[in-house]
C-alpha cells in the first residue's frame, strides 16, 4: 500500500494521478487534512494532520511506502516532519520517500539556510528512524520561472532579477512527479539520494534568449543590487516578507545553489525532461 501526502497540491495530486495510471486504486491512499477538500479523487483517504502525531499514526497504519512530500510551512516545518518521521517509524512504515531540496552549499551561509535547514535536519531524522528511505533533491521548479520573472515580460521587454550569472536546472512538477510514480512502482530504491534536476541550467540571460525567440523581440535580462530589487519591490507595493523571499530565492540562484545539471531525472523517468523553452512557449506564446 502507497500512502501519498500532499494531495491538495499541485505535486502531490499529479504522483496520485501518475500512480492511479498504472497501478488499481486499492493499492493507493491520499492523505488529507481535510478529506472534503479532496473528494473525487478515486482512492481511499485518511484523515491525519502534520501537526498531530496521533493522527499520523493512525493513518500510517497498513503503510509499506509514504511518499511524503516536504510541509509548506516553514516555521513549523522541522517540528511537523519530526512528527511524520516518528509516526512512520511507530506505525511500521516500509519506506519513505521524501521530497527534498537540491542544494550546494550545506554550511548555514546559503541565502535560503532557513529552508535547506529543515529540509537537512528532516533528512537527519530519517536517517536516524531506521526506516528505509529514498530523497528526492528537488531542483527549482520549471513551473516558477513565469512567477519569479512576472507573465508581463513580453510587453515590459525585460526580466529583473538580482540574480547575476547563476544558473538553475530547473525541472517541471509534472516530470518529478511521474519520476516520484516510477520510483513508488518498482524497488531498489533504498538507501539513495536522487538528485532530480535538468540535464542543463540555464540563467536568466539564457531565459530572456528563449522567450525573446517566442515573442520575437529582444527580452533584456537587468540584475539589479539586491538594495535596488527590494526598493522597486517596495515601490509595487510587495509587503516587505515577500520582497525578501524573492531576493532571497535570487541570491541563491546567483551563488549557483541550483546550478546541478544531472542525469537521475532523466535516466528515472526514460526520457529528456521537459526544458525552458517548451513551458515558455506555452506561457509567452499565446
Amino acid at each position: 500500500m502507497i500512502l501519498v501526502t500532499g494531495v491538495t497540491g499541485h505535486l502531490g495530486k499529479a504522483v496520485l494521478r501518475n500512480l492511479l495510471q498504472r497501478t488499481d486504486a486499492g493499492n493507493v491512499a491520499a492523505l488529507a487534512r481535510n478529506p472534503a477538500k479532496v473528494e473525487g479523487l478515486h482512492v481511499a483517504v485518511r484523515q491525519a494532520d502534520y501537526n498531530d502525531p496521533a493522527s499520523l499514526e493512525h493513518a500510517f497504519r497498513g503503510i509499506d511506502t509514504l511518499y511524503f512530500v516536504s510541509g509548506n510551512d516553514v516555521q513549523r516545518r522541522l517540528e511537523q516532519h519530526e512528527n511524520v518521521v516518528s509516526a512512520a517509524k511507530e506505525a511500521g512504515v516500509g519506506h519513505i520517500i521524501y521530497t527534498s531540496f537540491q542544494r550546494k552549499d550545506e554550511s548555514g551561509r546559503s541565502p535560503i539556510a532557513d529552508v535547506a535547514g529543515g529540509h537537512l535536519k528532516t533528512e537527519a531524522a530519517i536517517r536516524a528512524s531506521g526506516v528505509p528511505f529514498t530523497f528526492l533533491l528537488h531542483n527549482l521548479y520549471l513551473d516558477f520561472i513565469p512567477f519569479f520573472i512576472g507573465k508581463d515580460v513580453p510587453d515590459t521587454g525585460v526580466i529583473y532579477q538580482p540574480a547575476g550569472n547563476g544558473k538553475t536546472a530547473f525541472a517541471s512538477r509534472d516530470d518529478l512527479a511521474e519520476a516520484a510514480a516510477n520510483i513508488l512502482l518498482s524497488v531498489g530504491h533504498e538507501g539513495k539520494s536522487y538528485n532530480f534536476s535538468n540535464m542543463a541550467a540555464w540563467s536568466y540571460g539564457d531565459i530572456a534568449e528563449i522567450i525573446g525567440g517566442i515573442v520575437g523581440k529582444k527580452i533584456e535580462y537587468v540584475s539589479p543590487t539586491p538594495q535596488e530589487f527590494l526598493a522597486t519591490l517596495q515601490q509595487q507595493g510587495v509587503s516587505a516578507e515577500a520582497a525578501d523571499g524573492a531576493l532571497a530565492w535570487a541570491l541563491a540562484i546567483k551563488a549557483g545553489e541550483f546550478d546541478t545539471p544531472g542525469q537521475d531525472l532523466e535516466r528515472i523517468l526514460g526520457r529528456a525532461p521537459m526544458q525552458p523553452h517548451e513551458l515558455l512557449a506555452k506561457v509567452y506564446g499565446k
